[in-house]
């Protein structure tokens, strides 16, 4: 066991910040059900569940924080055992990482024109973390010290270096498939060019922590600071999906702002052309912008048959 400092004084900052961050997901899941109450009701089932799934981490790391610095302080052989909230854990991080995943992952099959092949791509590097979660859960839980789990540090860093792919991929498809869908208008590219950013910031921060969490778990091998990381793995996860479905109306009001409406694929294509006034031309399959100087409409797949019919979908 190396020093406190970089073993459970990693693993108290871990917990601290991974609290922050959840205080940061509850605001947010409130904006959420405040705002867009027309939502369809799977994607408020799966704003709920990963809330509850990032709730139950969160109870479980305090446990485990709670156990080895409050209730065996002053006992050093206690501190080397292992406690088994903090087995658990990582199965629920695993549940996090799994729903938002599969979200993106559903985007990036309706912004491909329901391609299978990145689709597929995107499912088994999202499937085969889970899994991976599955078994260091199942193997750890019958362990009963720190030195038996580093039997599992291979498996351990399959599990981040999915997480970390897994994440890459989905914004590379993402991004690319929005740069093919360039029509050459100001307006339109320039509203691609924000879906685009918002694409690379909503996965770079679980990239950057599911790699600092492999290269920790490499480089300083026998402390905790891969703990750390990995704490707020998942709240960046919560933290990210509603991010994506709690930025739409302010999406919604730049298009508006500009006397534009766009819809693309992966939300809901509507058209394969642009219209002013009587002329028609050709645009890629991946995004139709119509420019109408009386009536404008945005439209996602989340919006309500109300929302439709007043004009008020994102």
């Amino acid at each position: 066991m190396s020093s406190l400092d970089n073993t459970f004084g990693a693993f108290l900052i871990g917990v601290v910040i991974s609290a922050t961050l959840y205080g940061v997901t509850c605001v947010q899941t409130w904006y959420y059900f405040s705002r867009y109450p027309s939502d369809p009701w799977y994607i408020k089932l799966l704003v709920g569940a990963v809330l509850a799934s990032d709730s139950i981490h969160q109870a479980l790391i305090t446990h485990t924080v709670y156990t080895y610095l409050v209730t065996d302080f002053g006992v050093a052989a206690d501190l080397g055992t292992l406690v088994w909230s903090l087995i658990v854990e990582v199965l629920f991080n695993g549940f996090t990482a799994l729903m938002v995943q599969s979200f993106l992952t559903m985007r990036v099959y309706r912004l491909s024109n329901k391609s299978i092949v990145a689709t597929l791509s995107v499912l088994s590097l999202v499937f085969g973390e889970f899994i991976l979660v599955v078994i260091y859960v199942a193997k750890a839980i019958h362990m009963t010290t720190f030195v038996e789990l580093g039997s599992l540090k291979p498996l351990s860093m399959s599990v981040n270096a999915l997480a970390a792919a897994g994440d890459v991929l989905i914004a590379v498809f993402l991004c690319t498939l929005l740069q093919q869908s360039r029509t050459g208008f100001r307006r339109s590219d320039t509203m691609i060019n924000k879906l685009i950013l918002f694409s690379i910031n909503t996965g770079l921060l679980t990239s950057i922590c599911a790699v600092m969490s492999l290269i920790s778990i490499t480089v300083w091998d026998g402390t905790f600071i891969y703990i750390a990381f990995y704490f707020c793995l998942g709240r960046l996860y919560c933290n990210s999906l509603l991010a994506t479905l709690n930025a739409r109306k302010s999406l919604r009001g730049d298009s508006r702002d500009e006397n534009m409406s766009l819809s693309l694929q992966g939300i809901q294509k509507t058209s394969n052309s642009i219209n002013v006034g009587t002329s028609q031309r050709r645009l890629p399959n991946n995004i139709s912008i119509k420019i109408d100087t009386t009536q404008e409409y945005v439209r996602d797949e989340y919006s309500s048959a109300t929302e439709l019919k007043s004009a008020q979908a994102v």
